[in-house]
């Protein structure tokens, strides 16, 4: 069977994990700065194989080739010109043979160093030396090729034609190292212009230079417009000094954060350069690609025989669904379970929340991938015991499809009505950091499968009799990085069998407001997620740590002025009620989180909000 090639994993994936640098790890081998590391595939290849085995076992599934600087004028400099071919080839052969089958060898090309010589050299003279080493690579099992941190589009151009003459597949890189340029001045728009119609089209297009933040933030205009899929190799950055301290920032941790928003952009490929380590790469990995599943594409096929039904109107399936049904506003307080396995305290709390008026319980599903009591169980109880109808939040990451619908054949069967499907936070956030994440499916895949259970049917096409009465709602975040990939999102959830939406906790009010102006048409109502900050620290921790929440500057600056715990959750209760107030005639509802558990915030909150207009 043939390998996949690159452009079938950018199809079948999400995300597509590139290794990191190789010369960090020669170096901290202590192969230093006059060694020609490329060489070392001819001289010390077990050391090469070794770096590309740490990489795989990261995760990655790209490893690229230890043939950066093997070209003719490169390699002259260490009496080696004529090795070009060997070390090209067998730079290749190492890759491949850890490689496998299953991951792709990327064949590095860099530049040829020649380019800003003040010695004359013609562009054929460099497209020679490039085929040399593309032909070396090819034989040694090489993919594709990627040219790592040209600063030209005139050299980039020449190495793609290379490419071109031995039919490989390429990736042109981009080295930004000036404001949004080039060393030769070339902006993003000018290095990547139309490929003339002689040369093959790229795979992807790749972009070097900068630690992760700086990189971001010069991509971060171009990635949504750009022609072809994006692929990002940050180093490991400047130093900075902290409290007189020099520290380098680009810790795996903080690598895998600023990948995270790099996916949210839409970014197709990561890897790392300069710095950038196999830990790097693993936290890549662990943190952000299990968070980033490819749907699952589910047929409309049914069983023989079986027939799909129409759901049951959502003015019949209670409260909560008659409420949203006729329009009317709606309230409810989320309670996170408890970490042991007593529920009376849950109870109570949320039989507090019922005497106040509250419309519902939201139960989250291991919030921050924390272990805490079935969410299942914990709604069972607070239907049966406080009376109040819970809304069980439904995540894509514990479960496979298979268990995934077990369980909801189970809230159908104890009387949990109310879904609100979300992704669910990676088990890299919680006290697991270990543990394996699923995500056969995500948001929208979940959503289908509910809206099919509702009409009789399982994701395999076998008959659900009697069908589930789920009234099915989905997350939305109105302050999304890529706002367009996230009303793109949205619809797709609206399509498959979205009823209602929550908003991610809302601390800017214009962003909430142009998100519900640019989802009006889809007709589903809109409930505002609203969390009440309890202290600085808490407001810091969710804007740094939480995914999907924004804390203006302006909010943190007042959070930062109450200088007791008393007034710092009297602020955050006012922030919270003036947010309602500004966008209560915009929304369906509103969901109040309790902060730390305290139902006494939440109610704060409300205040007057239950009643009904």
């Amino acid at each position: 069977m043939a390998r996949r090639t690159l452009k079938q994993a950018l199809e079948a994936e999400s995300l597509v994990v590139f290794d990191g640098g190789l010369a960090t790890e020669f170096y901290a081998r202590h192969q230093f700065v006059n060694v020609c590391y490329d060489a070392l595939c001819l001289h010390n290849p077990a050391m090469v194989k070794e770096i590309h085995e740490l990489y795989r076992d990261a995760g990655a599934e790209v490893l690229t080739t230890n043939s950066f600087g093997a070209n003719r004028f490169k390699l002259a400099e260490h009496l080696l010109a004529d090795e070009v071919g060997h070390i090209a080839r067998a730079a290749a052969e190492i890759a491949r043979e850890v490689a496998g089958d299953d991951l792709l060898v990327a064949g590095s090309i860099g530049p040829s160093g020649r380019i800003f010589q003040d010695e004359p050299i013609s562009d054929e003279d460099v497209f020679e030396a490039f085929c040399e080493t593309v032909e070396g690579l090819k034989a040694g099992g090489a993919d594709f090729l990627v040219f790592e941190s040209f600063g030209t589009r005139r050299e980039m151009l020449i190495a793609a034609r290379a490419a071109a003459a031995f039919d490989m597949p390429y990736v042109p890189g981009m080295a930004l190292r000036k404001r949004n340029t080039t060393i030769a001045g070339e902006d993003v728009d000018t290095f990547f212009a139309p490929f003339p119609e002689d040369i093959p089209p790229p795979t992807m297009l790749g972009f070097y230079g900068f630690g992760p933040e700086r990189l971001l933030e010069e991509l971060e205009p171009y990635i949504g417009r750009s022609p072809y899929p994006v692929f990002v190799c940050p180093n490991a950055g400047y130093p900075k000094v902290v409290s007189d301290r020099v520290l380098y920032m680009t810790n795996p941790a903080y690598f895998a954060s600023y990948a995270r928003r790099f996916v949210q952009l839409g970014v197709k490929a990561i890897g790392g350069s300069s710095g950038i380590t196999p830990q790097h790469i693993k936290e890549l990995v662990h943190g952000v690609k299990s968070q980033h599943r490819q749907r699952v594409v589910m047929s409309d096929a049914v069983a023989e025989g079986v027939h799909l039904v129409d759901p049951i109107p959502m003015e019949k399936t209670g409260n909560w669904g008659a409420k949203l049904a006729r329009g009317e506003w709606v309230t409810s307080v989320e309670l996170l379970p408890p970490r042991g396995w007593d529920l009376s305290n849950i109870v109570s709390k949320a039989a507090q929340c019922k005497a106040a008026g509250v419309d519902a319980i939201n139960v989250p599903d291991g919030p921050r991938a924390s272990c805490r009591v079935s969410p299942i169980q914990t709604c069972v109880a607070i239907r049966r015991d406080a009376d109040i109808e819970p809304v069980l939040h439904v995540t894509c990451r514990d479960r496979n499809v298979i268990g995934i619908q077990s369980d909801l054949l189970g809230c159908a069967a104890a009387g949990v009505n109310n879904l609100l499907i979300v992704t669910g936070d990676p088990p890299k956030l919680g006290d697991y950091p270990f543990a394996t994440a699923v995500f056969d499916i995500d948001s929208i895949g979940l959503t289908r499968i509910a809206s099919r259970l509702n009409r009789g049917v399982d994701m395999g096409g076998q008959p659900v009799d009697p069908p589930t009465p789920f009234i099915i709602g989905v997350g939305a975040d109105p302050t999304h990085l890529d706002q367009e990939r996230e009303l793109d999102r949205f619809r797709q959830k609206v399509e498959a069998g979205a009823q209602y939406a929550i908003t991610q906790p809302v601390y800017d009010p214009a962003a909430l407001l142009l998100f519900l102006e640019r989802t009006k048409d889809l007709g589903i109502p809109i409930i505002a997620g609203i969390w009440p900050l309890a202290s600085l620290r808490n407001a810091e921790f969710l804007n740094a740590e939480v995914p999907g929440v924004t804390v203006p500057d302006a909010i943190l600056k007042r959070m930062a002025a109450a200088k007791t715990k008393d007034a710092a959750r009297a602020e955050g209760v006012a922030i919270a009620r003036e947010i309602l107030a500004e966008v209560r005639d915009h929304i369906a509802g509103v969901q109040v989180s309790a902060p730390f558990g305290n139902v006494h915030t939440a109610l704060a909150v409300l205040g007057d909000a239950n009643d009904v207009e």
